[in-house]
């Protein structure tokens, strides 16, 4: 409701994101993977030379060869080094490992008849090519994998909340416009609630009198000191929302808000996140963007690849929505905060096996926009490959037993009769 009496907040602590880590993972988990490869390797090598010098034929040495190093690698990593880590989930599916060890065997085979010698640099040039085709076919299956875990709703309890639906608005030098977006959300959204909408808006560090027209227009404030960014300013909202639903918008209304009312009866149903597509084919596009912000956004689509296990069309629609807890776990772990804050969170819904809907949106591009093309993008892309550093580093890790959300199964609306602890 407008007339709410809004709060002004200045956060002063970060939220938490790296002191939870589980036993053998992180640095010492990453050396201890590639210490598993190097075994396996040694392994597959050393017996193929070995049956080789002692007058085995090369097909019967190479097979034996690969299924003991195969042998050898599963049981190290799947009993012992990475069981809990999210990016070799294939561990957990006997069958595509054999499957593909069996592809990679075959590669190994060809190439050692090609090369047709017994000497240790033909097996391992033909270890070198198996690896290749090993790579890019667990990269295949765990794109299924994932899209399969997150094709579902996980029909959860209801989540905590006062309100049906928070929406946050990150806002920078926006004095011009903000009460303008204030209203319109209560417009189109407050029936949703007996006790309307609540807005979050952020001030990220404008210097001018964004915060003061919030407050004034009803919006609970959150004010930062300095300019951190959107995932910053994202996040710092997020962790203030009360709603059971949260979602966050752009304050120029590049999507209008009455798109919103989709999305929170899609986290009703049951989906941990919902996530505006703008390529999705029923996306309706009212403006077009320019065209050098269209090609830095298809260039940075492709390199999102580097780090998703999915494959996601549109990682940085600025409409996307959460059920409370959700949020708030994946935003307390959240490290980034410029625009890659969009592609950190669907690497955090992944590795904590969240379910996520792609929906369509309407965008009306404004004409107006704080994103510098080639600078932004530039540190867009640098950001991805630090979330995929940290990922190895394994600053998202957590401790199960810090992690508690209603179980799947159950229905929205109604209690839950257990909690779960999400798989690692």
């Amino acid at each position: 409701m407008i007339g709410r009496r809004a709060a002004r907040l200045t956060p002063t602590t970060q939220p938490m994101n790296t002191d939870r880590t589980l036993p053998l993972l992180g640095r010492t988990g990453l050396r201890w993977f590639a210490l598993g490869g190097v075994a396996a390797t040694a392994v597959d090598a050393g017996l193929y030379v070995l049956l080789r010098t002692s007058g085995s034929g090369l097909v019967l040495s190479d097979l034996v060869a690969l299924i003991t190093s195969a042998a050898v690698s599963y049981a190290l990593h799947r009993l012992i080094w990475m069981r809990r880590d999210p990016f070799v989930r294939w561990m957990h599916y006997p069958g595509l490992f054999v499957v593909v060890a069996m592809l990679a065997g075959l590669v190994d085979m060809a190439m050692l008849s090609v090369l047709g010698d017994r000497h240790l640099l033909s097996k391992i040039i033909a270890i070198a090519a198996a690896a290749v085709v090993r790579a890019m076919a667990y990269r295949f299956l765990l794109l299924r994998v994932v899209r399969n875990e997150q094709s579902s709703p996980a029909n959860r309890a209801t989540p905590p909340g006062g309100y049906r639906l928070t929406v946050v608005v990150p806002a920078y030098r926006e004095a011009d416009r903000i009460a303008g977006t204030i209203r319109t959300i209560h417009e189109q959204l407050d029936h949703l609630d007996p006790n309307g909408v609540e807005i979050v808006v952020v001030d990220d560090g404008s210097g001018d009198a964004t915060a003061d027209i919030a407050e004034a227009s009803g919006a609970v404030v959150v004010k930062l000191i300095k300019n951190q960014g959107k995932g910053g300013a994202v996040r710092a909202g997020v962790l203030s929302a009360t709603g059971r639903t949260i979602a966050f918008l752009d304050a120029d209304l590049a999507y209008q808000p009455r798109l919103l009312e989709n999305f929170v009866v899609e986290i009703e149903n049951g989906w941990d996140v919902v996530v505006g597509n703008r390529k999705h084919v029923a996306t309706t596009t009212l403006a077009q963007a320019g065209r050098l912000r269209e090609i830095g956004g298809r260039l940075v689509n492709l390199a999102t690849h580097a780090l998703l296990l999915g494959h996601y069309r549109d990682t940085q629609c600025g409409l996307k929505a959460f059920r409370s807890d959700v949020a708030r776990m994946v935003f307390g772990l959240g490290r980034v905060d410029g625009f890659a804050f969009d592609v950190e969170i669907f690497h955090l819904v992944e590795r904590y096996r969240l379910s996520l809907h792609e929906v369509p949106v309407t965008v009306e591009n404004s004409e107006r926009s704080t994103v510098r093309l080639v600078a932004d993008t530039r540190r867009l892309v640098a950001d991805l490959f630090r979330v995929r550093r940290w990922a190895a580093r394994g600053v998202y890790d957590l401790d199960p037993s810090t992690i508690d959300l209603p179980g799947p199964g159950t229905r929205f609306g109604q209690p839950s009769s257990s909690s779960t602890i999400l798989p690692q």
